[in-house]
């Protein structure tokens, strides 16, 4: 029979007679056949099967084949014995190769027609030993699909126990190898099909045998992070990624971000390649590992590794964008990446320009998931712009393409933003060492203490508050300068966009310090900042002199300047150009449009009536407690005048020891400013010297705010002197701060008759810097007398005319709460200072200042708004106001030095009833425009497209970009260090304490009190 098949199969008969022969032979099958006569056809339908000259000698093989092996299955089982595979295996076939996939095809064929036979089970042992010396042997992926399959069909030839360990190790490292072909689609597509067959033998296996999976992984990492040059690992293994079980992401990570021995350079290495899995079509999950690891890298602060991957890699994911298939994984990756990647806008501007054709194209290329990927994709954008504003010539084609597309909200941006920074990643991966330092989850900035610096750190936090001032600060052009406005610039810059959780600002420490404060030394955060006030104020004008008049010789002549400032006019004269601040034109310096108001002081005779006025700068309000008013002062003779820590002995601990209830305060801060505001009668030792009488005579003297500032600055002059015991005590009373109050603005009308008699004057610097008891002095100059009623001056009716009549234009301009500096402590040499701020950028919530406009002018009828039936709605606006306007959340931050937390109004205005030492002691109040915008020079600022800040200049972004990688830095090294000393010592820890029950200027439980209850040690200011 043998005999005659082959003869016919090889004649040249029509093919409809050699067909209709071959079903003859069939059919023959079901008949009897001798041993012999079996085993002759068997080797010949082998031979036309793997060696047939065409497709129908290879057909008639099969088919002949098939019909004796159903009808002689043992026959057929002793021809395909352990001899004949073996030989298959290791030698081939005649001409064909032993890797030809024809091989595997035919023995594949052959264990299906022996399917339930026992000669399987027989041949399983060999078949295992020699699977595993195929993978061994790096197989094509043709060949290791047919040898999938094969192994799918039969799995009793999978290799076994520590076999199948290895046999899992060598096919990975077989997909390492796998060549994609460069040519049709029909050739990609049939290789995506084989990978795709071998991954899924691999995750067979895995369920099977799960003790297999973790080394399999740990093969798949050894290649990926392998640094052999001449090597190049397949991105076919990325079909692998899509079988591990999600839930082992946490696990797996955190041994390959934590084991020491992984090196940098492996470790970027496997981090770049799984970046190019991205590719890979069909696989799933590869986006979620790659950001995994990302996360993962980011929690034990290797940033380094980070840094380098992603200005590497980014161009790679973006380019992935292009094609559909891999699109939305590419897309996730993506936005982590440029999401995290915060301290620098380099990796953005290096997909910036393909923004642009991609936008074009998914709005053009008609594909249903175009627009919702669109959307997301446009959101990204928005919150890279936001992040780094500045770039009006890279950003105005992109905003261009996208104008139609919706934007997201500011608020989500910034959640979106600070949810993404490498230094908000959770450290679920890390050990307890390994703890984060990035910023808090206000996303705020705080300040290093560097040695008592706590008034510094308080009042530069207020001023950055303060919206105005620091868009105008961030706004000016002051390159290469060396002045203080150009440190105060930078410093605001690092606060607004550094990574770290508080900076340490010891270059605008030296520059800003009076000469008089001893470094390290406590200090009055009011004086340093009416002498700062004063410093830029100056400098300005100095500047603009120089740049008009261009003297070879500069001279400091303002008090409180010195050399130290005419050295930095000197330096930036001589390095840079820098542009006037004086932005509207009127000649003003920005503190003076910012904080500068004006204060009328009318003097009257009260025997000859003749009126004397002096008009003079101001930039903040000092407010005297009136002496008549019950004050808690500290007991007799406690403090130091030069520091030291503070005795709680004898009486004065006996004072201590009872709390005081939580209740309304006493005083607010109306009475303040209306006795600051109240006429004074100038009686006794403080006659007025008349020169219309050309005597001492007693007089009456009224000082009005003639012209409102942006910003008004009140500080409650809490500290008097002692003579007796040589100290300044301090007043602990406890003023009510409305979150809105309106400041009572006198026009100015002098009328002609009193023209001679009136003599004006301004003083040449905006603020008189005196010495630290300068407060009280004017405290004492503001002190009336003792006499309640004055009966002249109530009857005089030439007095009333000249003062009063000048009262005749008053009106009220509403005032909204910025910010409040906190004096935490029992005396002005010791303590601590700390302060609040808030959020001012838009209209402000809850109440707009018409609301405010309206409620103050009900009490406009009365004498300058401030007699005592006003209070409440004149200085408050309404108790509905008060309440909504600062309840928020996030809308009131608590600047501790370094620590910066979310708070409320109510906490503010609650601190000094909860802690009796903390007090308030600056208040910054900002003014609002009757149409509920804030005041201010807003139109002088380049504004963003959100939220108004000014675009940072090339210069501060390079410095904050330098200084951010210098900080990612330092974190990856602290972060080994611990590492180490974790790893060489056992260390045990106890979990941090709750401080909710301690006082906001607190220092924690060693640091003692600071208004935190009468039993508790006092602190020096630090």
């Amino acid at each position: 029979m043998d005999k005659i098949l082959e003869a016919l199969v090889s004649s040249s008969h029509p093919l409809t007679i050699k067909r209709a022969i071959v079903k003859k032979v069939v059919e023959a099958a079901e008949k009897e056949v001798t041993e012999e006569q079996c085993q002759a056809l068997y080797r010949l339908t082998a031979r036309l099967i793997l060696q047939g000259e065409d497709t129908f000698q290879q057909q008639v093989g099969q088919q002949v084949q098939e019909a004796y092996a159903r009808f002689h299955r043992d026959e057929f089982a002793r021809f395909l014995s352990k001899e004949f595979v073996l030989g298959l295996l290791q030698q081939g076939y005649g001409s064909l190769d032993r890797r030809d996939p024809a091989i595997l095809d035919f023995l594949h064929g052959c264990l299906r027609l022996l399917l339930s036979c026992p000669a399987v089970l027989e041949l399983a042992p060999l078949m295992q030993t020699e699977v595993l010396r195929m993978v061994c042997e790096r197989p094509e992926a043709a060949l290791c699909a047919k040898l999938a399959a094969l192994l799918t069909d039969f799995p009793q030839c999978v290799p076994r126990d520590k076999a199948a360990v290895l046999f899992c190790q060598q096919l990975v490292r077989t997909f390492a190898h796998f060549q994609c072909p460069v040519g049709q689609e029909a050739e990609l597509r049939r290789y995506v099909t084989q990978v795709s067959r071998v991954a899924t033998l691999l995750q067979g296996i895995w369920k099977v045998e799960p003790a297999t999976l973790l080394p399999s992984l740990q093969e798949v990492f050894a290649i990926i992070s392998s640094t052999d040059p001449s090597f190049e690992p397949s991105i076919a293994l990325a079909s692998l990624v899509q079988h591990i079980p999600l839930q082992m992401i946490t696990v797996l990570i955190k041994s390959l971000t934590t084991d020491q021995n992984v090196k940098d350079a492996s470790m970027t290495q496997a981090l770049s390649r799984m970046i190019d899995w991205l590719s890979w079509p069909l696989a799933n999950h590869v986006d979620t590992w790659v950001i995994a690891l990302l996360k993962g890298l980011a929690a034990v602060q290797k940033f380094t590794i980070l840094i380098d991957v992603t200005l590497l890699k980014i161009e790679l994911v973006f380019n992935r964008l292009w094609y559909p298939i891999v699109r939305q994984g590419a897309l996730a990756v993506l936005s982590h990446m440029l999401l995290s990647f915060q301290h620098s806008p380099e990796a953005f501007h290096l997909v910036v320009p393909h923004v642009v054709p991609l936008v074009q194209s998914l709005q053009t290329d008609g594909l249903p998931t175009s627009k919702a990927f669109l959307l997301q994709f446009t959101e990204l954008i928005h919150c890279m712009m936001y992040q780094y504003s500045g770039f009006p010539d890279l950003y105005d084609s992109i905003l261009e393409a996208i104008k139609e597309l919706p934007k997201p909200s500011e608020e989500k941006i910034k959640f979106v933003l600070n949810q993404s920074a490498w230094t908000s990643q959770s450290n679920s991966f890390a050990s307890g060492l390994l703890r984060l330092t990035g910023k808090s989850e206000t996303g705020k900035t705080g300040l290093v203490n560097l040695g008592n610096t706590c008034y510094m750190n308080s009042i530069i936090q207020t001023l950055f508050m303060a919206t105005d001032f620091r868009r105008n600060v961030l706004s000016l052009h002051l390159n290469g300068s060396n002045t203080l406005m150009k440190k105060l610039q930078l410093l605001f810059a690092f606060l607004a966009h550094t990574q770290r959780a508080a900076y340490a600002p010891r270059s605008f420490l030296e520059a800003s310090r009076p000469p008089w404060f001893t470094a390290g030394s406590q200090q009055d955060c009011s004086e340093y900042l009416r002498f700062l006030l004063d410093r830029l104020h100056e400098e300005e004008k100095t500047l603009r002199a120089l740049q008009t008049a261009k003297p070879t010789v500069v001279s400091a002549n303002a008090e409180g300047i010195g050399d130290c400032a005419a050295h930095s006019v000197n330096d930036t004269l001589s390095h840079s150009h820098t542009e006037p601040v004086d932005a509207e034109g009127d000649g003003r310096t920005l503190v003076e449009r910012m904080f500068g108001g004006r204060l009328s002081t009318s003097i009257c005779c009260l025997l000859c009536h003749s009126l004397s006025e002096k008009e003079e700068p101001f930039t903040d309000l000092s407010l005297a407690f009136c002496p008549s008013a019950p004050q808690s002062t500290v007991g007799p003779c406690q403090g130091a005048v030069n520091g030291g820590s503070e005795n709680l002995e004898g009486p004065v601990k006996e004072a201590q020891s009872v709390e005081r209830p939580a209740i309304e305060p006493a005083l607010s801060l109306h009475d303040l400013l209306e006795y600051f505001l109240a006429p004074e009668i100038l009686e006794e030792e403080n006659c007025y010297f008349c020169e219309r009488c050309g005597s001492l005579q007693r007089a009456e003297r009224v000082m009005r705010v003639v012209t409102a500032p942006e910003y008004l600055i009140l500080t409650l002059l809490r500290f008097s002197y002692d003579a007796t015991c040589h100290v300044r005590r301090k007043i602990l009373d406890n003023v009510g701060m409305p979150l809105r109050m309106c400041l009572p603005v006198h026009q100015h009308h002098a009328s002609a008759s009193n023209t001679a008699a009136v003599s004006s004057s301004s003083s040449s610097s905006m603020v008189q810097i005196d010495s630290p008891e300068s407060g009280e002095n004017l405290a004492k100059k503001l002190k009336p007398s003792r006499r309640e009623e004055e009966e002249e001056r109530l009857t005089d009716t030439g007095r009333e005319g000249g003062i009063k009549g000048g009262r005749s234009g008053v009106h009220l301009v509403p005032y909204v709460l910025s910010s409040v500096v906190m004096h935490s402590g029992m005396s002005s040499e010791s303590g601590h200072y700390y302060s609040y701020g808030r959020n001012m950028s838009g209209t402000d919530v809850c109440a707009d200042a018409t609301s405010i406009a309206n409620s103050c002018s009900k009490n406009s009828e009365t004498e300058a708004g401030l007699n005592n039936s006003g209070q409440s709605e004149s200085f408050t606006a309404s108790q509905d106001v008060v309440e909504c306007g600062g309840q928020s959340s996030s809308e009131w931050f608590l600047f501790n030095d370094s620590r910066v937390t979310f708070t409320n109004f109510q906490s503010v205005q609650n601190v000094t009833s909860r802690f009796p030492k903390d007090t308030a002691y600056v208040l910054i109040y900002r003014k609002q425009d009757i149409g509920g915008q804030p005041g201010g020079t807003r139109g002088t600022v380049n504004s963003s497209k959100f939220n108004g800040e000014p675009p940072l200049h090339k210069d501060l972004m390079d410095a904050i970009t330098k200084d951010n990688k210098l900080f990612l830095q330092e974190q990856e090294l602290n972060a080994r260090t611990r590492a180490l000393q974790a790893a060489s010592a056992s260390c045990s820890f106890r979990p941090n304490g709750s401080d909710d029950n301690e006082p906001p200027g607190s220092c924690g439980p060693s640091g003692g009190g600071g208004g935190g209850g009468f039993n508790t040690v006092s602190r020096l200011v630090f």
